[in-house]
């Protein structure tokens, strides 16, 4: 799920909930506890759909499926709309004859003044091309000018195909990669405004612990912070060069914004994504919240059954949103966590059947496409682009049972555990903070958070 950086469209990771309180209705079942986060999912094996889980034992252990509940992973798969070789011998590639700027924004107000492209989506590509053009631009690359056009070329050709033949997806969407290849279309959008010279990841050797736990069939959680809509992007570009297939894989949660906005489903489109409706927008209009819930309910069986397969990695913000400046400071730190959604996520991984892993992860990206500094409950948030340094990092495996037998009840222990894994992740934060920020690069390793920089070795 890509980014877009248009004042007109709206695309994020999502804060999802589970809770049988009215106060917070999102994803609701009976018997449940809160659950806020935005998170996505690697696949391993099958078709990855992500789920929370409230009543985890019940759930993790017993999912029951009514007939006409289809809960299959290849019937979940399936889109309902057609993008394919069909869509795409029909459609008329006007962008991708063009030559140079004043010709791509010139065939842009013919579609606009046709009427084949609707007034608001030609305005917001046309306010996408100026900040991406200024963004990469500054990044002082030679080849800048070919980058700019060419990338935006591709965008305005898929959403104007998607205007013309619109795209649905379905509760599990897997990637499409041909016969166009969306996935790179997204990485290859993001890539110019990510400085690697500046990036860095922490403890890479954890990376690869996750990926052999993979390989052996356990679930690892990633328990992580959320920076900006560009998060999905960071996580493949600083992993790409040395675990190729965590950044290939991912799988991401969506909210229904991601993919019904014009300017962000082509992005979408070239993601593994499970589709669910946010905590946020769950009460935007009344009559849907019923059928948001229970598209919500097959989202958790998905989730239950993917964990007992085995082999599943799941990227998880139980802060429930992206993180914001401080208001009197205007420093940028983690968002604190929500105890109960990590403890729900630590049981639903436990009655899985099986191993679970939580490992603590950091992500300092908000500069290249910061949120605004308070939620938004419209479309049309405005949005930065920049070009900027980025670090991702991973502590070491947390033991729920190390620090729980030093609490006197299990109220006591959710909230130690949660705050532990806070901690960690702060602490990481603060080490690529000094990399970047700081300017200090990889002489702000820690014996606890070793930077380096895959990509150049």
């Amino acid at each position: 799920m890509m980014i877009l950086s248009s004042a007109s469209v709206s695309s994020r990771f999502v804060p999802v909930a589970v809770s049988s309180s009215s106060a917070s209705p999102s994803l609701s079942f009976p018997s449940s506890a809160s659950l806020s986060m935005p998170f996505c999912a690697l696949k391993w094996r099958r078709c990855p759909c992500l789920v929370h889980s409230a009543k985890v034992r019940g759930v993790a252990e017993t999912v029951e499926m009514k007939p006409d509940e289809s809960s299959s992973s290849s019937s979940s798969c399936a889109d309902t709309s057609g993008s394919g070789a069909e869509a795409e011998s029909k459609h008329s590639k006007t962008f991708l004859n063009v030559r140079s700027e004043e010709e791509l924004l010139s065939e842009l107000r013919k579609e606009k003044e046709s009427g084949r492209l609707p007034l608001n989506i030609a305005s917001g590509l046309e306010e996408l091309y100026r900040n991406y053009r200024e963004a990469v631009l500054s990044s002082g690359n030679p080849t800048a000018d070919d980058v700019i056009l060419s990338n935006m070329k591709a965008l305005f050709d898929r959403i104007l195909l998607d205007v013309e033949e619109p795209y649905t997806f379905g509760p599990y969407h897997r990637a499409i990669r041909q016969p166009y290849d969306y996935y790179m279309f997204g990485q290859n959008y993001i890539r110019p405004l990510v400085d690697l010279r500046t990036s860095y990841v922490g403890n890479v050797n954890i990376f690869y612990e996750m990926e052999k736990k993979l390989q052996q069939g356990d679930n690892i959680i990633l328990i992580s912070n959320h920076q900006s809509e560009a998060d999905p992007a960071v996580i493949a570009l600083l992993l790409e060069k040395s675990i190729p297939r965590l950044a290939e894989d991912m799988t991401y949660i969506a909210g229904d914004r991601v993919v019904t906005d014009p300017l962000c489903k082509p992005f979408s489109m070239g993601r593994n994504l499970l589709c669910v409706y946010s905590k946020k927008h769950m009460n935007d209009d009344p009559e849907l919240v019923e059928m948001k819930r229970k598209a919500n309910t097959r989202s958790l069986k998905e989730m239950a059954m993917l964990l007992r397969e085995g082999s599943q990695i799941i990227w998880i913000a139980p802060s429930g949103g992206r993180d914001r400046p401080d208001a009197q400071t205007g420093e940028w730190f983690p968002a604190p966590f929500d105890a109960s959604a990590v403890d729900n996520m630590r049981r639903l991984a436990n009655h899985s059947g099986v191993p679970g892993h939580l490992y603590p992860l950091a992500l300092l990206c908000y500069d290249i496409m910061p949120p605004p500094l308070q939620v938004e409950k419209e479309i049309g948030e405005k949005r930065v682009l920049c070009f900027h340094g980025t670090g991702l990092s991973a502590g070491p495996e947390i033991s729920y049972s190390a620090i729980g037998a030093r609490c006197e009840h299990s109220e006591q222990a959710k909230e130690a555990y949660s705050q532990a894994l806070y901690d960690s992740v702060f602490e990481q934060y603060n080490v690529l903070k000094s990399a970047i920020h700081g300017q200090q690069g990889v002489e702000a390793s820690t014996p606890s958070v070793h930077l380096s920089q895959p990509w150049t070795s």
